[in-house]
């Protein structure tokens, strides 16, 4: 089937992933001869409807007993998975995030190449989870992520955000909300999320290092160090979130930032991506609907340009039974082509899609058409941050941690983060 081009390069995401919190659930309780899909992954932003679509699939296939089991926030997913196989009970699926966790899973892996999906993704999007021709695992969406603001304050301080294309003109945009931090009734411009390593060890740090690995997740991968050219600019958009935010940024979590400060419009900007939408809209969906709007973050020569791409992939466990595996695969490929799977996809789990066939005029949230559009205008770049080697990005993000309260400086953070990745990458 010939494939729609669209500009993507794949990702992430522990990072996003760990912007969530623990849950599990179990759709059904199912009889003694049921064939019994357990699914570990880590988005608990739509683990509830996720649930609700699991039974609508048990009602139409009686034979199946299927039990989601969600891990994010405060818990650490890739850890999590890690200790899941190491005990034994391993989950017929579970989601894995780019080439380098399709490396530490392959004995694992089912070959997906026969399934519907495989056929209908997105081109591109397939190659960091595919080995010797095989495809080890199947996009959930596509995700994009960048700065997302708060359009009324942006009006009512006078700002354009088409006008903020460098990061001159991003910083003149905060030092103006900052002056009206008062009448704007804000605590501070941003919320920046120290706490969580990912925010800047992966997501902020990928839009860095992408232009160095030519937008391609692969090359980071294959890459046995790295020179972090452009490592000034990250160090000064660190700075800038840091100085203008909420305090102390090393204990404010994802949770705060999304939940307690955007959502209830103490804070102008936020780094983040259109995956906080469902969470915006439980606390105040006029804002949801209608507040929001996202920037990329500027980037020298690759202005106006939106990180894109699949955040994880769903992966089955080939060392299941036969009839579980399969049973595995025909889920996966309901959920997405069915007509009630299609319906939640776009509708309850506010899903841009990575596969061909959807009537994509129907995105519900305005976060994710804004990110469709750059998309499909080929103002995009690149996920490499989950090409970086094992735990690179979390180590990284610890250094930033140590920056930002004093224990290193940022010259030692450079050279103590390089010899990590190599360090990582021979390992």
């Amino acid at each position: 089937m010939k494939k729609r081009r669209i500009t993507l390069v794949s990702v992430l995401f522990a990072g996003v992933l760990a912007g969530c919190s623990f849950g599990s659930g179990s759709s059904s309780e199912g009889s003694e001869d049921a064939t019994t899909i357990e699914i570990f992954q880590g988005k608990v932003e739509f683990n509830d409807q996720f649930n609700e679509l699991a039974e609508k699939y048990e009602e139409e296939n009686p034979g199946v007993d299927i039990k989601i089991t969600t891990v994010g926030g405060g818990s650490d997913y890739a850890g999590s998975l890690k200790t899941k196989f190491a005990s034994g009970e391993e989950p017929e699926i579970f989601s894995i995030a780019g080439p380098t966790e399709a490396a530490n899973y392959e004995q694992y892996l089912a070959d997906l190449s026969e399934t519907e999906l495989a056929d209908m993704a997105l081109e591109g999007t397939l190659d960091p989870v595919t080995k010797n021709g095989e495809v080890h695992g199947l996009p959930f969406n596509q995700e994009g992520y960048g700065l997302i603001y708060n359009k009324k304050m942006f009006s009512e301080a006078g700002i354009d955000p088409n006008e903020i294309t460098t990061y001159e003109d991003l910083k003149a945009t905060v030092e103006t909300l900052d002056s009206k931090k008062e009448e704007l009734g804000i605590e501070a411009v941003f919320a920046f999320p120290a706490k969580e390593k990912w925010v800047p060890g992966n997501h902020l740090s990928n839009v860095y290092l992408a232009p160095e690995f030519d937008q391609n997740v692969l090359n980071a991968y294959e890459a046995e160090e790295v020179q972090f050219e452009r490592n000034e600019e990250f160090k000064r958009m660190i700075d800038l979130q840091n100085d203008y935010s909420i305090q102390p940024t090393l204990s404010l979590d994802y949770s705060q930032q999304v939940e307690q400060y955007f959502s209830l419009q103490d804070v102008a900007i936020i780094q983040q991506g259109n995956w906080i939408y469902p969470s915006v809209e439980q606390m105040d969906p006029e804002f949801a609907a209608e507040g929001m709007g996202i920037l990329p973050i500027p980037v020298e020569g690759q202005e106006r340009k939106l990180p894109v791409g699949v955040p994880n992939y769903w992966a089955v466990n080939k060392n299941s039974d036969e009839e579980t595996v399969q049973a595995s695969k025909e889920f996966l490929d309901w959920m997405y082509t069915s007509d009630v799977g299609k319906e939640y996809v776009l509708n309850e789990f506010k899903f841009i899609p990575a596969y061909e066939g959807y009537d994509t005029e129907e995105i519900s949230d305005p976060l994710s058409k804004e990110i469709y559009e750059y998309a499909s205008n080929d103002q995009t770049s690149g996920w490499v941050f989950l090409g970086y080697p094992g735990t690179w990005g979390d180590y990284l993000g610890s250094n930033v941690q140590k920056y930002l309260n004093g224990e290193m400086t940022w010259d030692e953070l450079m050279e103590d983060s390089k010899e990590e990745w190599t360090s990582m990458d021979q390992s």
